[in-house]
């Protein structure tokens, strides 16, 4: 059974910096896309970055520059890590894997596996 459980959300200051943890259980990460996506209230959930099995990546403009998506196979992880936080980063923080093909992409619609989530709050 696929599972995957976020951590390493947060308070953290503008202008600070996180790392968000996505494991994975039931499967191995380096089968599938994995994708990272935020929801603040209010608000219709948007991908953040993704990651597939050749290590292509792809970034929501607004994260371009300040979020690196990452991978160890080993340890069947998959990290985001945010720099230069903004408060307009806060938002309930979410893992995702899709078995639709080996394409990166930012669509949550084309996700089938979700995490539980993870706050991030970023002010000061």
């Amino acid at each position: 059974q696929v599972h995957l459980v976020e951590s390493g959300g947060g308070l953290v200051q503008p202008g600070g910096s996180l790392t968000l943890s996505c494991a994975a259980s039931g499967f191995t990460l380096d089968t599938y896309p994995i994708g990272w996506f935020r929801q603040a209230p209010g608000k219709e959930r948007e991908g953040v970055s993704c990651i597939t099995s050749d290590d292509t990546t792809v970034y929501a403009d607004s994260v371009a520059g300040r979020f690196t998506i990452s991978r160890d196979n080993a340890k069947n992880m998959v990290y985001l890590q945010m720099n230069s936080l903004k408060p307009e980063d806060t938002a309930f923080y979410f893992c995702a894997a899709h078995g639709r093909g080996h394409f990166p992409t930012l669509d949550p619609h084309i996700y089938d596996y979700w995490g539980q989530g993870t706050q991030v709050t970023v002010s000061s």
